[in-house]
């Protein structure tokens, strides 16, 4: 039986993080400037500790100035707050990420709505999000999306009059990938735990992105032979193993491309990261 096509998360990341490094080399060569990508973790969360280790690591491998602001649990929201606004005025400081999520004390819309929207690389500020919504340029695009948006024109160079359906409806994931494929000219239906008869629903779409949060939740029989499918969940299994939201081993006989897990959406987060971080220093320094 023939297998469907893996989209190589980690070589696709690669090639996008080496293309950002080439240009980041050309900007510091030219005006002596780098750019600067400031990352604040609050508490000691041992997941957030690794990612915030990893992003540190490839922007400055990146040639970009990576700083990480790591501050207690017991940080409060006034002292949060005033950090973000010292970063917001900092001229050094292209990109401002705070590691998601927060200890439970702080309030993380009143966090978000602190970043100064040009320099939002998470793309989660009410202002890029509006502007995503409503389909203009200029805004920072949260980076999951925007990741699994390259990994889809890596084996569809074209995407207009498709249909997409995006399982799940988070800020993070499900909605800023619904306006992207949509502004894609995609056919586009956010479908969720409330849709009636899922299974059908999905097997209608030439493109699945399943950001559920759930392993193995999307079934093989779901899948329109054929079909592109980016299964964006983590999900940390009892072994210690880490799996998708859609069952692998099953649908990788349907679809025609699929994204492993790992190493499919995973390592284009931090890569769009970083263009994201670039975006940001370019718009701000013309």
């Amino acid at each position: 039986m023939p297998q469907a096509t893996l989209i190589d998360g980690k070589a696709i990341a690669a090639a996008l993080r080496a293309q950002i490094t080439t240009e980041v080399a050309a900007i510091k060569a030219q005006r002596g400037l780098v750019p600067g990508l400031h990352v604040v973790l609050v508490g000691d969360d041992p997941a957030s500790r690794v990612y915030v280790a990893s992003k540190e690591r490839l922007a400055v491998e990146a040639g970009m100035n990576s700083v990480a602001h790591r501050l207690p649990a017991e940080t409060s929201q006034a002292e949060l707050l005033a950090k973000l606004a010292e970063l917001n005025s900092d001229d050094t400081v292209d990109g401002i990420l705070v590691q998601l999520p927060l200890p439970k004390h702080l309030d993380t819309e009143t966090v978000v709505d602190a970043i100064d929207p040009a320099k939002d690389v998470d793309g989660l500020h009410p202002v890029n999000a509006g502007r995503l919504a409503g389909g203009k340029a200029g805004g920072l695009v949260p980076c999951t999306p925007l990741g699994s948006m390259l990994l889809l024109r890596h084996v569809l160079p074209s995407l207009s009059g498709l249909e997409a359906v995006v399982i799940g409806r988070s800020e993070l994931v499900g909605r800023p990938a619904a306006q992207l494929l949509l502004q894609a000219d995609c056919t586009v239906t956010i479908a969720h735990s409330r849709t009636r008869d899922l299974a059908t629903v999905v097997r209608r779409a030439d493109i699945v992105v399943a950001a559920v949060g759930r392993p193995h939740f999307v079934k093989a029989d779901w899948i329109k032979p054929g079909a592109t499918v980016i299964d964006v969940g983590i999900n940390r299994m009892p072994d210690g193993k880490l799996a998708g939201d859609v069952d692998f081993a099953e649908a990788v006989k349907v679809a025609g491309a699929i994204t492993p897990v790992p190493g499919g959406v995973g390592p284009m987060t931090i890569a769009c990261l970083l263009r994201n971080t670039l975006t940001a220093f370019k718009a701000r320094r013309g």
